[in-house]
């Protein structure tokens, strides 16, 4: 009663002080010693009863961390005080006032199965995203039912999300979340491995893809695509997503050959027109003259799929014309790929990521680097490649 607050803090932090005394701290006037009282596994049930009602926020927090700790022993408590005390605690604690007190018990308790249903439940409907994402993400206590009534009832982006990286999700909880519309959700959703999702589900994401760029990558890379959504995804994702979903798959040679047959005749259809070429053989030569176009440059342009700039900045580069880079890059022929990027003075680190994402090359024409990074052509075989479109 009478010591500093430097001393009572030492009473409030130690294991051994007696139960009597700790619950006499419980009403202390410094929320450092409250604090202290909530984190000591010793403090007496009857003194967190009065701290979870507690004005200040650490303290309260605190609480939510050291019940929280106990959960995993519930199954050894059996019955009992300590067993009803933790249970009635984190009730009353998953009805706190303050977002970060119901957060920290959340993310506590979000991969448990011992604690009741209810409060899980709460915490899931909770409106704060910090509350209810991770017991959406992990609680293995929401069951189908759960989780879609939970969908139909309206949720934040955020939340639909962490329902759709769950593992082992089912199909009608797929369904559900591909029917929101949500693009973020829909993206997680495709790229989890284990959800499970219908063929005409998957359809269906395949068509509103089309016109929604964020779904392409999580979709070319979905794992485990039939060579038919393959197919229907190509028709429309750029041409370094086909060559990363060909590879994840792992296609053999004659089924990657002819799905990269089919992107290149709808490549070789696409056309801008004179202005925009124009325009871009402009740009192509104004970063030329300013010593832009780099081995980076050029990287980036690809990762990004800029292939008309693409084409007019290799034609500047090489001092051919951009209709016969054109007839290069949609040869299917590694060899002459390679020697149209060494014309244009790039590494052969550029000139393989040119055949595998740009001119899409299949895998038994590729040339790949000599000691991992030296072209593997002398300079009289690239000559002699070029050849054949230049004269």
């Amino acid at each position: 009663m009478e010591g500093e607050v430097e001393d009572r803090i030492t009473l409030a932090k130690d294991h051994k002080t007696r139960p009597e005394v700790l619950y006499f701290l419980a009403e202390d006037e410094s929320p450092d010693v409250r604090r202290d009282v909530a984190a000591n596994a010793s403090t007496p049930h009857q003194a967190d009863l009065i701290l979870v009602g507690d004005d200040d926020d650490g303290v309260r927090a605190e609480l939510a961390r050291k019940i929280a700790r106990l959960v995993p022993g519930l199954d050894a408590m059996e019955s009992g005080r300590l067993h009803d005390h933790v249970l009635a605690m984190l009730d009353q604690l998953a009805k706190d006032s303050l977002p970060k007190v119901r957060a920290i018990l959340a993310e506590e308790i979000k991969r448990s199965a011992l604690v009741p249903k209810t409060v899980i439940l709460k915490l899931a409907r909770d409106l704060e995203e910090t509350v209810s994402c991770p017991i959406l993400e992990y609680s293995p206590l929401l069951d189908d039912d759960d989780l879609r009534e939970i969908i139909a009832a309206g949720l934040s982006q955020q939340a639909l999300v962490s329902i759709a990286r769950r593992d082992q999700l089912s199909e009608n909880v797929s369904d559900d979340i591909a029917g929101s519309l949500e693009i973020p959700a829909v993206a997680a959703l495709l790229a989890n491995p284990s959800a499970q999702i219908r063929e005409e589900t998957l359809d269906q994401i395949i068509e509103q893809a089309r016109q929604v760029s964020a779904l392409h990558k999580p979709l070319a890379l979905k794992p485990a695509l039939s060579i038919r959504a393959m197919k229907r995804i190509a028709s429309f994702v750029a041409s370094a997503l086909v060559h990363q979903m060909i590879e994840s798959s792992g296609l053999n040679h004659q089924a990657a050959d002819g799905l990269l047959d089919e992107v290149r005749k709808r490549i070789m259809t696409e056309r801008v027109d004179d202005s925009e070429a124009q325009r871009l053989a402009e740009q192509a030569r104004d970063h030329y003259r300013r010593g832009m176009l780099t081995d980076d440059f050029i990287a980036d342009s690809i990762t990004a799929n800029r292939r008309e700039l693409l084409i007019q900045c290799l034609a500047v580069m090489s001092e051919l014309e951009p209709r016969i880079v054109r007839q290069i890059l949609f040869s299917k022929s590694g060899r002459a790929v390679t020697a149209l990027v060494w014309k244009a003075g790039l590494s052969m680190r550029t000139a393989f990521q040119m055949q595998t994402e740009i001119a899409l090359v299949s895998p038994a024409q590729r040339i790949a680097a000599q000691d991992g990074k030296d072209y593997p052509m002398d300079e009289d075989e690239m000559v002699w490649q070029l050849s054949y479109y230049t004269e």
